[in-house]
């Protein structure tokens, strides 16, 4: 019998979300991001769940692009933080990548360089995040050099990053909009601009394309949630299985350091999982949990390999029970990975990305590709 803790994985959901976010902005065109394995879901898995439904990926740098391209992906993949090294280049062209440029020696490196075809380029401009991007007063320079270089670039877009899209107060978000738009104007210059709150909250960011990413696992990013955003669907969902019960009198501790001590008499729950899965270890007693799809509550430090919950109002628990830590119970209850995360003081990001190799994902769903080989088509364009 192996160790039951799993992280199964719904491809309907994922496909779900998508159509979601592209029903929300049907005038756009959707990258999906599958950066980081695809948030922790499996980026290969994802990416043929999503194939015939979205017009190209997006990801992070060329090594997930990579790895995507070997598991059979043709559509066009964007590289986000574009190339880290001018070496790079002939391998962008090989598999037909597109890429982000967002410093000055990118675009000396691209001009530099003479492709067999042009490359497409995605030019990002800092409006307000301060992370990565050119700023107001060299955008037009470099857009310009850029767009007389036909030769070796091709497709050329402007993109930027949000950085208070989730928010309530719109102020700050409006600014960095407006800045954008003035220059996507004076440029006559097509936009990626709306990430997943943008695409979930903020139909005037809509561009030619829109990036969502956390949406679509079922992550809502909104500090307060709308219609659109209660729509979605989890698609990890982590459960494991009590393997232990420990009946105890008042006033014993439980776990590390006793940080947890029992109210009265009580039956303490110990699950397989812990931080050398990737549950976060932060996480304060009362964080939620789904016990035969009844909420329950951690109780006690977590550890590497087991977290302890109260099953006192259990009685029905024991050796063997079903203990989802997000996601959607088998009895249909669901527990966010937005409200865990709350409970351990971060985000759901980290949660989803966090989920180390030892837990298996199990795929489900008409979205699940049998056949994952790779295909040679690389040079695949809109």
């Amino acid at each position: 019998m192996s160790r039951p803790l799993i992280a199964e994985i719904d491809l309907d959901a994922l496909r779900h979300n998508y159509r979601l976010a592209q029903a929300l902005a049907p005038h756009s065109q959707s990258l999906a991001v599958i950066k980081a394995d695809a948030y922790g879901h499996g980026a290969v898995a994802c990416a043929h769940a999503l194939d015939d439904l979205t017009p190209a990926f997006a990801v992070a740098c060329i090594e997930e692009a990579q790895a995507l391209r070997q598991g059979g992906i043709d559509k066009p993949i964007v590289l986000l933080e574009g190339f880290f090294q001018r070496e790079e280049l002939p391998l962008i062209e090989s598999l037909g990548l597109w890429t982000a440029v967002h410093s000055e020696w990118q675009v000396e490196a691209l001009l530099a360089y003479r492709p067999g075809r042009p490359i497409p380029v995605w030019v990002k401009m800092d409006s307000g995040m301060h992370r990565l991007g050119f700023s107001e007063q060299h955008i037009e320079g470099v857009w310009q050099r850029l767009l007389d270089a036909s030769d070796r670039v091709c497709d050329l877009h402007l993109m930027s990053h949000f950085a208070t899209a989730d928010a309530l107060e719109p102020r700050y978000f409006q600014r960095q909009l407006q800045l954008l738009n003035d220059w996507a104007s004076a440029l006559n210059a097509p936009t990626c601009l709306a990430n997943s709150p943008a695409t979930l909250a903020w139909p005037e960011a809509y561009g030619a394309w829109n990036r969502p990413g956390v949406m679509l696992y079922g992550s809502d990013p909104l500090e307060g949630a709308n219609d659109a955003s209660r729509g979605l669907k989890p698609v990890m969902t982590l459960r494991s299985e009590i393997i232990a019960v420990q009946e105890l009198g008042a006033g014993e501790p439980v776990g590390y350091g006793g940080r947890w001590i029992t109210p009265a008499p009580s039956r303490i729950g110990v699950v397989a999982a812990g931080y050398g899965d990737g549950y976060d270890r932060h996480a304060r007693d009362g964080t939620p949990v789904l016990v035969e799809g009844q909420r329950s509550v951690l109780a006690g430090k977590v550890s590497m390999d087991m977290l302890t919950v109260d099953i006192t109002d259990l009685p029905q628990a024991g050796i063997g029970t079903r203990v989802t830590l997000w996601g959607r119970d088998a009895s249909g209850a669901v527990l966010s990975v937005d409200e865990v995360a709350r409970h351990c003081d971060t985000i759901s990001y980290t949660l989803l990305t966090g989920v180390l190799p030892r837990v298996p994902r199990r795929y489900h769903g008409a979205g699940l590709m049998p056949d994952a080989g790779a295909s040679a088509r690389y040079n695949v364009r809109l």
